[in-house]
């Protein structure tokens, strides 16, 4: 007999647009639920190239009223697309960002596996693609640019 997961309550949210560093165990905590036995977790953290050039550090900016709205309106989004979800955390850093530093965090817990991590990947692709965020990367050599703009 197969397992039969029981029907979905309301499903929670945790949205944040910050300028402080990002806390991976915390959003991974606050996706945990007795009825997940599968978190998909993204973090995207700054690397030191782009495009065969390196870089020195980069700078988030946001159209801040507009982006809160939005990241709760792809979280939502995310969990309408997957019945199974549970929970979903996403949280965007901005200001000046070091190299290793986390700049976004997307959480999503499901009952099973593969829903969550679809439901993961969607998440941060609705992020980069609907939310008005971003990214100045400043290179070693000094040369700034706007990718993705």
């Amino acid at each position: 007999m197969a397992d039969q997961d029981p029907p979905r309550g309301d499903v929670h949210y945790e949205v944040a647009l910050t300028s402080e560093p990002l806390d991976v165990a915390a959003a991974h905590a606050f996706v945990v639920d007795d009825e997940a036995g599968g978190i998909g977790l993204f973090t995207g953290v700054v690397r030191n190239h782009h495009e065969g050039q390196a870089v020195a550090h980069l700078d988030y900016e946001a159209w801040e009223e507009r982006a809160r709205d939005d990241l709760a309106r792809v979280a939502r989004k995310v969990a309408s697309n997957h019945p199974g979800v549970r929970r979903v955390h996403v949280s965007h850093r901005l200001g000046r960002l070091e190299i290793g530093d986390v700049s976004v965090i997307c959480a999503v817990s499901a009952p099973h596996r593969h829903e969550a991590i679809t439901a993961a990947h969607e998440l941060i692709d609705l992020v980069k693609q609907d939310v008005p965020i971003w990214k100045r990367e400043t290179l070693a050599d000094g040369e700034v640019r706007w990718p993705g703009c």
